[in-house]
């Protein structure tokens, strides 16, 4: 049973299918493919591949999921380990590869981790939706299933996380302003140090200026 199929939406027409389905995508989560390119018969496929239109390949997860069965991995967390259900419909049927990148996120991690030989992955918690499909590549492919651990993010007093696309604060430019590493390490674990005059106003912008 073939899992794979080709997709000829652009991006737009991907988000005016979605829009028009009443699920637009929204600031932090994106709806699933609706599925427009799934049901074109073979010869349609053949006459699209022809005419030279660019297309991905998508994993058909209904019946990737009906060649595995259920599907479970083992997640750590701070009460010891516990066993997870593998639930890929949030993300439905995604990339895994297209013209301008051979390779998608989804599988090339998930060979990745089992080429490396890697038995424990640890993310943050913003990738947790993506262990459910990874868990289907490895039993499609054949591959080991490592434990897991999804950890918390470090945010600003917004909660939004920090990252260096969004030109973050760095723990290199904390250090080289004389912040402490055991002042880092609170503020990974949400605590924020007693009042100090050097804390980013990003991070706790309560206690600028206070005296330390």
């Amino acid at each position: 049973m073939a899992v794979l199929y080709p997709c000829f939406c652009t991006r737009r027409e991907i988000r005016d299918e979605i829009a028009r389905a009443d699920g637009a995508p929204h600031a932090r989560s994106v709806a699933p493919y609706p599925g427009t390119c799934r049901g074109l018969g073979s010869r349609q496929r053949a006459e699209k591949q022809r005419s030279g239109i660019d297309y991905a390949l998508r994993l058909d997860l209904a019946r990737a999921l009906a060649l595995t069965g259920p599907l479970d991995w083992i997640e750590e967390k701070e009460d010891g380990p516990h066993r997870k259900l593998a639930d890929p419909a949030s993300l439905g049927d995604v990339v895994l590869a297209r013209k301008d990148v051979p390779t998608s996120y989804h599988l090339a991690v998930t060979v990745d981790d089992a080429i490396q030989g890697v038995t424990l992955v640890t993310r943050g918690e913003d990738l947790a939706p993506a262990t459910h499909v990874h868990r289907v590549l490895q039993a499609l492919l054949d591959l080991p299933t490592p434990c897991y651990r999804h950890h918390g993010l470090v945010t600003d007093a917004a909660g939004r996380r920090l990252s260096k696309r969004d030109r973050a604060l760095t723990i290199r430019a904390m250090r080289e302003s004389g912040i402490s590493s055991a002042e880092i390490f609170d503020l990974a674990l949400g605590i924020a140090p007693s009042q100090s005059a050097w804390l980013p106003p990003l991070l706790f912008p309560a206690a600028q200026g206070k005296p330390g």
